[in-house]
């Protein structure tokens, strides 16, 4: 039977890259989005892509997501925490408002998703869940949001975790940690990897795929994906 994904944020950038590849390998997929109208630009219809109204900060999202999903599809068998935001915080800079804001999308929200979907990753014995951490999940750079830089070591504990949890039902966790890609996120960051040298979303969405069709006997905990030369991390 072909396999199901939930994509979050895969409406743009990096996850519509991601939607557009594992609909190319046969996946079907379940998108949580704000604006039901980026699912258009897809052109799939209802036995291969469900789009349904998902607000990261809203209670009882994830667990309303999840329902959805198996309801159209019966199951799911990878979840892609990819949704993200970026906010300027550091100990001169930024409020704790903005704090909140990264906490709560870039960490709460990937967490809630999980627990949510995880019964049914389990079922499958071979469930993967993938995380979009950064570069920066593995190092502070000066000049940075420290904010961010927190919000992603999180995730890539939360990865380890579940890793944990899941490991004696197949279930599989890969933290994928890439550097600058040429999203929105970074469009007009001051001090930016220039965008020539940034990694397409496409290439990211390569990496994920591949994380995807391992066998349950090669787990990928960490993919780290450096788009500058950096000491090993």
């Amino acid at each position: 039977m072909t396999k199901v994904a939930m994509i979050s944020g895969g409406g743009r950038g990096l996850g519509a890259a991601i939607t557009q590849r594992l609909l190319s390998e046969k996946w079907r997929v379940s998108l949580g989005l704000r604006d039901l109208a980026q699912a258009e630009a897809f052109d799939k219809g209802p036995e291969n892509l469900f789009a349904t109204s998902y607000d990261a900060t809203t209670p009882g999202a994830a667990e309303a997501w999840v329902k959805a999903t198996v309801e159209h599809f019966g199951q799911i068998d990878a979840l892609i925490n990819n949704a993200g935001i970026f906010r300027m915080v550091g100990f001169t800079s930024g409020e704790a408002t903005d704090l909140d804001d990264l906490w709560s999308v870039n960490v709460m929200a990937p967490f809630l998703l999980t627990r949510a979907a995880l019964p049914e990753l389990r079922k499958t014995g071979a469930g993967r869940i993938i995380n979009i951490a950064s570069t920066d999940a593995k190092r502070f750079r000066p000049g940075s949001s420290a904010g961010y830089t927190m919000s992603k070591h999180a995730l890539l504990a939360m990865t380890q975790a579940v890793r944990a949890e899941g490991w004696d039902d197949g279930v599989r966790a890969t933290a994928v940690c890439p550097g600058a890609i040429d999203t929105d996120l970074i469009a007009n960051l001051k001090g930016a990897t220039p965008k020539s040298d940034r990694l397409t979303p496409e290439t990211v969405a390569d990496i994920v795929s591949f994380a995807l069709s391992l066998p349950n006997q090669a787990s990928l905990p960490e993919l780290i994906v450096n788009t500058r030369m950096e000491g090993l991390i």
